[in-house]
């Protein structure tokens, strides 16, 4: 059975995989950003609880243990029960001590198997709880770099656009400048050839005069 965060990371690569590439381009898609991030949102938000769970697992270590030990004292305590009794039987006095050296060795090896036993079968739950979050932590990590670099790429892609307006822009200001120049430089010459004729005009009739 799948875990929270895994199948939050099933929908965001089917999101991923669902998404258009750029124009002109194989390896580049276009993301919806709220989508993405309420994927991401709600990934940050599982993780510390699957988190939490491994660590019980992990921490379940101590229990079982416990557990294997209070196995071999009840072992051993039985074992030393049933040597008492041997023992106050005098008539096999001798045969009660071989068969009592021999159940407390028996217990004794018992409940160490049983210790190592939990103490392997301990490590083994942890190492796995460990694994499986480190994994679950390279994925998220794979997933939010994958979105930096398309937000950056979109990014990129918009200061390109902006500088090819610029440009163009740029450009036709300086086209329309020439011809404003032309345009102010007749007026100036006009309104002086008009000066000079008034003036000669107010001239004339003095000569004749």
């Amino acid at each position: 059975m799948s875990s929270k965060i895994e199948q939050l990371i099933d929908e965001i690569e089917e999101y991923i995989d669902s998404c258009k590439y750029q124009t002109l381009s194989n390896t580049k898609i276009i993301v919806n950003k709220e989508t993405i991030d309420e994927l991401l949102r709600e990934l940050r938000m599982k993780t510390p609880d699957e988190i939490k769970r491994y660590q019980k697992i992990i921490s379940n270590k101590e229990a079982i243990l416990n557990d294997a030990r209070e196995k071999a004292e009840e072992l051993i305590n039985e074992a030393t029960v049933h040597t008492n009794e041997l023992i106050n039987e005098h008539e096999i006095m001798q045969q009660a001590y071989a068969q009592a050296n021999e159940i407390v060795a028996l217990a004794t090896n018992q409940a160490q198997e049983i210790l190592d036993s939990a103490t392997i079968e301990a490590n083994a739950m942890r190492d796995a709880a460990v694994q499986y979050t480190d994994d679950l932590l390279g994925n998220l990590e794979n997933i939010i770099s994958h979105s930096m670099d398309v937000a950056n790429a979109k990014y990129e892609n918009l200061i390109m656009s902006l500088k090819g307006c610029y440009d163009i822009v740029s450009e036709n200001r300086t086209q329309l400048r020439p011809a404003e120049e032309t345009e102010e430089s007749e007026v100036a010459e006009g309104e002086s050839a008009g000066s000079d004729a008034k003036e000669e005009g107010q001239q004339g009739p003095i000569d004749i005069i």
